[in-house]
């Protein structure tokens, strides 16, 4: 009985911690985090989810976690703005008193960090790649790495989605060594991204999933379309799925999208919560990006669902490829080398292509399951309490 009350007295200790999880879109949350909130939740946490209000904000809520909103200026450089986030995770943290923060993109690393650490907060990080932040040597840049700096040493955990930028954070010496471990990007659902072969129908459709950033090669795969629609006509195809005009110096306008599907080189879909549907529909996955990604949840999600891809060889990106084997690795900032690839894989059968794909998806389910990802986190978590 005593043996009992014990238990009960110590999983009721156990039940009370607060875990916060943060991100700059309650999007990014919903749809990248949204399994490991709930194994959260299973194991007994309270969880937070701290972020800016959107379509998804109630939907954070549905999953059974608490939502606190917060004014996050993502792609912004106005010290004003970053102030206030950094005063609002401070109000946050005093009322709420979490013993684990989660933080899911830059400023909620920097500013939620420096805030949680003023509370006794325990903070796990995730560098989801550095965007710009080391490939510029302007003065934002340059402030983007002190607050790294100043920040990253006061977490307890920093999780790195691929190897360069680990090896980067070491080289600028912008946190302990000892803090740093590696996760295999943010993981593929291989329940939900099940392998769906594309119809035989005598149209090679690519897709491209992305913001629609210029950084994100969208102007490369614009201009490889062109060339090779003019070639092969109306028996290849140019997808493009994802937010347009986004707050961000290198986003594609909606002028600009306009022009490219009046000009029959693309076709743009918009946004969508079941991007299966519209993987599951197209022969190839292409990303010509050269942003420094972590590792992109689009080309994880297609090679999940059996789908070969091109992408650059480039920080990120080629932790999905094994080049000639589930894809093709081309040139970063190149239209050449792209247009050699989607034209090599435009020549293939269906049938080289399908085997192609499922060469992806084993890769994915041997290197990137999204259940490591999770039991990384719940592993961390615990060791912090």
């Amino acid at each position: 009985m005593l043996i009992g009350i014990a238990t009960s007295i110590k999983f009721d200790n156990f039940s009370m911690k607060t875990v916060v999880i943060s991100s700059n879109t309650s999007w990014y949350l919903y749809n990248f985090r949204k399994n490991t909130i709930l194994a959260l939740l299973k194991s007994g946490y309270q969880v937070i989810a701290v972020s800016p209000p959107d379509a998804y904000s109630e939907k954070l809520e549905s999953l059974g976690s608490k939502y606190i909103p917060i004014n996050i200026d993502q792609g912004g450089t106005n010290p004003v703005s970053d102030i206030a986030t950094f005063l609002k995770f401070l109000s946050i943290y005093r009322k709420q008193r979490p013993d684990v923060v989660l933080n899911f993109t830059p400023k909620n690393n920097i500013y939620g960090t420096l805030a949680a650490s003023l509370f006794g907060a325990k903070s796990i990080n995730n560098i989801a790649g550095l965007g710009m932040v080391f490939i510029n040597e302007g003065l934002t840049s340059k402030i983007a790495r002190m607050l790294y700096k100043i920040s990253q040493p006061k977490a307890s955990k920093i999780f790195f989605q691929n190897e360069d930028d680990k090896l980067l954070f070491q080289k600028h010496k912008l946190a302990p060594d000892a803090l740093a471990d590696r996760l295999p990007g943010s993981g593929a659902d291989l329940s939900r991204f099940q392998v769906l072969p594309a119809e035989d129908d005598g149209v090679v459709c690519f897709l491209l999933i992305a913001r629609m950033l210029y950084d994100k090669g969208i102007g490369h795969y614009v201009e490889a379309a062109r060339e090779l629609k003019a070639k092969y006509g109306e028996s290849i195809e140019f997808r493009l799925l994802g937010f347009l005009d986004v707050n961000n110096p290198s986003a594609v306008s909606r002028i600009d999208m306009d022009n490219w599907v009046k000009e029959g080189i693309v076709n743009y879909l918009g946004t969508s919560d079941c991007v299966e549907n519209e993987i599951a529909k197209v022969d190839c996955m292409v990303l010509p990006s050269f942003y420094r990604e972590g590792v992109p949840k689009s080309l994880l999600e297609a090679g999940a669902m059996g789908k070969p891809i091109i992408t650059t060889d480039n920080v990120g990106c080629r932790e999905t490829v094994d080049h000639e084997v589930n894809g093709f690795l081309c040139e970063p900032k190149s239209t050449a080398s792209l247009v050699e690839y989607l034209d090599r894989m435009f020549k293939l059968t269906h049938e080289e292509r399908l085997d192609m794909g499922l060469k992806s998806r084993l890769k994915i389910e041997n290197e990137f399951d999204e259940r490591i990802v999770i039991e990384k986190y719940l592993d961390a978590v615990q060791s912090c309490l």
